[in-house]
């Protein structure tokens, strides 16, 4: 096949997913999805592997586990047919991140054969499970973590299957915007379905399937050829979770030991600690993510995942440790450890290219308030995605106040919050000295302070506190995140963890993110860079002159 026409399908793929994208979260009914945009659409092959990354990259290696145990459950008896839509929430038979995502997969006919799968995952409000919003801070198995459903179809030729679709509104907190939610991802997933359909219909079928292995095997080449001009050689290192939630005052290893030799990258992470008690537990669709996400970053922007590049990338893990969980293991806060380990793999990773070495990042984070009545016509459940801030790199300081590495999400803006639900939001801002001092400056973390105007449920899901984000190469860590309950009260206290908490009108809290870690000697910045963040309140006086001797 030419490559100007593996270049044409490959920019309307891409062209497809941004399109499937926009019309998703202009029609989710949740925050969630509107606001946050916490979802992905994509485009597979025939076999479920990725043509083209969507914008929530840590979804990206999910898509193949889930295809293939379709393929394997119903591709045998071919009980695959056109018009059909699978849907899956489980982290274990489908490879989904945690309970509350939910994934739709259509398969694409044409010209007789079964040529590629559109699909989309995306987070739900609520889909039962122990505490409102499902996503425990606290959960202990992932039955306590929502309604589980493995790999079924929830149309069939062409028609819902309506008690399924009853069974699943039935074990929600939240049913209408469950229906809202799943009925607009059921349609951009057919919609995804339909455009590849036509995409075959001009180009005939056998040239669509040909571009897709071109593309893949093109990213594998690429990526070959990165690889290769590292150093050869080993790298390891590890870092610690504040804890999981569950097992008081004890935190947990990530570790990674990487091989570089002959044009292919291995990572292990057996000497990972054994799965956690708590939710903070990964399938290895995460960890995947994870490791490209990170390759990528050191190799260079140029590279364009899709699944292709698992030709060239192994990995090894132990049976039932943190990064390689089996069942019953919880993992409702798999996030949080996605991004310590990405910080981990980093590390590791600027042994064999220290010009893209970066510092240790702090983690986004997810705040959930259940409202005991909620406003009438609106939802009762409020549920945010917090940013952090990135580490400092060789030549640059890191991004303040934004969502850190593999996520891409957004926060949600106060005039949504506070026309929707019975809070007020009195702080948000940058908080002044919490990027790690150095050379170049770790990135500025975020702070909010929120009032409930009426009694509630606060699900705290956070990392970083005890162990804040690390400095590389002489530079300071970032500061760590914080958790403050019943702010001016006497009984004011900070939270060291993710939890659960009961508060009542009036009641105040503090919800602030980790800092990023700092590059280089701190004495080595620049002038009139110090004299920049001491104008904007980055850095104050105090800490000028403490950190950097000015």
């Amino acid at each position: 096949m030419n490559a100007i026409t593996v270049q044409i399908i490959r920019n309307k793929i891409a062209s497809l997913v941004e399109e499937m994208h926009y019309h998703f979260y202009r029609s989710g009914y949740s925050t969630i999805i509107r606001e946050s945009r916490d979802f992905s659409c994509v485009i597979l092959d025939r076999t479920g592997r990725l043509i083209v990354a969507p914008p929530m990259f840590f979804h990206a290696p999910v898509y193949r586990h889930l295809v293939g145990r379709i393929l394997e459950l119903y591709g045998q008896d071919q009980l695959i047919d056109d018009g059909d839509v699978f849907v899956s929430n489980h982290p274990y038979e489908g490879g989904l991140p945690h309970v509350s995502d939910m994934a739709f997969v259509a398969p694409v006919f044409a010209e007789g054969e079964l040529v590629a799968f559109a699909g989309s995952i995306a987070h739900k409000p609520d889909v039962g499970g122990a505490v409102a919003g499902s996503t425990s801070a606290n959960a202990t198995e992932m039955f306590q973590e929502g309604l589980l459903v493995p790999p079924i179809k929830i149309i069939e030729r062409g028609s819902l299957q309506a008690d399924i679709e009853q069974i699943v509104l039935a074990n929600s907190r939240q049913p209408e915007l469950m229906r809202g939610d799943m009925q607009a991802q059921i349609a951009v997933t057919r919609m995804g379905a339909r455009r590849v359909k036509q995409l075959c219909e001009r180009f005939a079928a056998r040239a669509v399937t040909d571009a897709f292995a071109a593309i893949l095997r093109g990213a594998a080449d690429e990526l070959r050829a990165a690889i290769a001009k590292l150093p050869q050689g080993d790298a390891c290192a590890e870092g610690y979770l504040d804890g999981d939630g569950v097992t008081p005052d004890q935190p947990v290893k990530l570790a990674v030991d990487i091989n570089v030799k002959d044009g292919i990258a291995s990572f292990d992470f057996s000497r990972s600690d054994p799965q956690a008690r708590g939710p903070i537990n990964l399938r290895p669709s995460m960890v995947e993510a994870c490791v490209f996400y990170s390759l990528i970053g050191c190799l260079g922007p140029d590279l364009h995942f899709n699944d292709g590049m698992r030709d060239v990338v192994r990995l090894r893990f132990a049976p039932r440790t943190v990064t390689n969980a089996e069942p019953p293991a919880s993992v409702s806060n798999y996030q949080m450890v996605n991004l310590k380990l990405v910080d981990v793999i980093l590390e590791a990773l600027a042994a064999f290219q220290p010009a893209r070495a970066v510092a240790h990042s702090g983690s986004s984070s997810a705040l959930t308030i259940a409202w005991a009545k909620g406003r009438e016509g609106q939802s009762s459940m409020q549920y945010e995605i917090m940013g952090s801030a990135y580490g400092a790199g060789m030549g640059h300081d890191g991004t303040s106040a934004t969502a850190t590495h593999l996520s891409n999400l957004h926060i949600t803006p106060i005039e949504i919050l506070e026309s929707e639900f019975p809070c007020r939001v009195t702080r948000f801002d940058l908080v002044a000295d919490s990027g790690g001092a150095g050379r170049w400056r770790g990135g500025v973390s975020m702070a909010r302070e929120y009032e409930l105007l009426e009694d509630a449920t606060v699900i705290r899901r956070f990392d970083k506190s005890r162990f804040p984000p690390a400095g590389l190469g002489g530079g300071k860590p970032g500061l760590g995140a914080r958790f403050v309950v019943k702010l001016g009260m006497p009984d004011e206290h900070g939270r060291p963890m993710s939890a659960r908490y009961d508060m009542r009108a009036g009641e105040r809290f503090l919800v602030q993110s980790a800092g990023g870690g700092g590059y280089g000697d701190p004495r080595a910045r620049d002038e009139d860079a110090l004299a920049r963040d001491i104008a904007h309140g980055y850095v104050s006086r105090a800490a000028a002159k403490r950190d950097y001797g000015r």
